[in-house]
């Protein structure tokens, strides 16, 4: 079964940056698709960021288009998730999560898998 883990969350100041990394275990990553999700206190999860299986397609919501970049290397069976510029409405809990197939911006029932999620803090 397979298995994600997501890591690179921490406390960082506004306008800073942070990478954050999902690697799966239990069965190649290549065959799935990547969510981004995130849940601030108080609030719903929400997508941020999808990728294809192939890495050739990826998809944004509009608050983090331009500071947020989506990518992956199957080989390693990670995704990254490189966050920039970022923001005290950033703050939240990240997850990651695996579907088998990819359309742009996808619902979370779309997918299967889900990591544990590693917490995100923007504040100076």
């Amino acid at each position: 079964q397979l298995q994600l883990v997501e890591s690179g969350g921490g406390l960082v100041q506004p306008g800073g940056s942070l990478r954050l990394s999902c690697t799966a275990s239990g069965y190649p990553l290549k065959y799935y698709a990547i969510g981004w999700f995130r849940q601030a206190p108080g609030k719903e999860r929400e997508g941020v960021s999808c990728i294809s299986s192939s890495g050739d397609s990826t998809a944004y919501i509009d608050s983090v288009k331009g500071r947020f970049t989506i990518s992956r290397d199957n080989a390693k069976n990670t995704v990254w998730l490189q966050m920039n510029s970022l923001k005290p409405e950033d703050t939240a809990v990240y997850y990651c999560a695996a579907a088998t197939y990819y359309r742009g911006m996808m619902a979370q029932l779309e997918f299967d898998y889900w990591g544990q999620g590693t917490q995100v803090t923007v504040s100076s």
